[in-house]
């Protein structure tokens, strides 16, 4: 059993990284900006406190993993993102996991998603600010992994199956995100890859 800190924990991502702990038998700090709008798995096992992933304070020592899986609508989001690397760094946890883009990995090919071309760029500036922040992480000495859809979330649900396999970008792919959290929670308790940015997809 492990202790998990999740910022985010009440965005879609996040709510199913929860679940997914829980469900393994971990305990969870469920780390949110208003405690009393948390709409996530609760009980014994789940906390919930206020905090900012940018604050390097915002969690205490003692838990063996901490997930980001934040999206923030910042005004100014490559600011907040190189922030929030730094501070995640800061905990010095032994498994650190951010819940990241497809936009900024790389195709079979090695091109970034979003320069393949007819890719949208009206959000081309929130692309880049996770790619800055993906930059804090790489220059770090210390373990760290970013998990994404390989291209994006299943938007109607999807259900938990257990199945998915590590793909690279490509925008027509799919998973749910109770399907990513599976593959969050695998790498928190089986490490398998570190250092990287790790596409996931649903499998049959």
């Amino acid at each position: 059993m492990s202790e998990i800190a999740i910022f985010g924990a009440n965005g879609r991502a996040g709510r199913a990284v929860t679940a997914e702990a829980v469900r393994r038998g971990h305990r969870v700090t469920a780390v949110v900006r208003d405690p009393h709008g948390y709409e996530g798995t609760t009980g014994p096992r789940v906390r919930v406190t206020r905090g900012d992933v940018t604050d390097p304070r915002a969690v205490t020592a003692g838990h063996d993993a901490i997930v980001s899986a934040v999206f923030d609508g910042a005004a100014e989001p490559r600011a907040f993102y190189t922030a929030a690397a730094k501070a995640l760094l800061s905990h010095g946890t032994g498994r650190l996991i951010v819940v990241g883009l497809s936009s900024i990995l790389a195709t079979a090919d090695g091109t970034p998603l979003m320069d393949t071309p007819g890719y949208p760029q009206e959000y081309r500036a929130f692309y880049e600010a996770h790619a800055a922040g993906a930059e804090i992480l790489r220059r770090a000495d210390q373990d760290w992994l970013i998990v994404s859809p390989a291209g994006d979330f299943d938007h109607r649900g999807g259900e938990r199956t257990g199945r998915y396999r590590i793909a690279p970008a490509d925008a027509e792919s799919r998973i749910s995100h109770a399907g990513l959290a599976v593959a969050i929670l695998d790498e928190i308790e089986r490490p398998a890859h570190h250092r990287t940015h790790l596409g996931v997809e649903q499998s049959s």
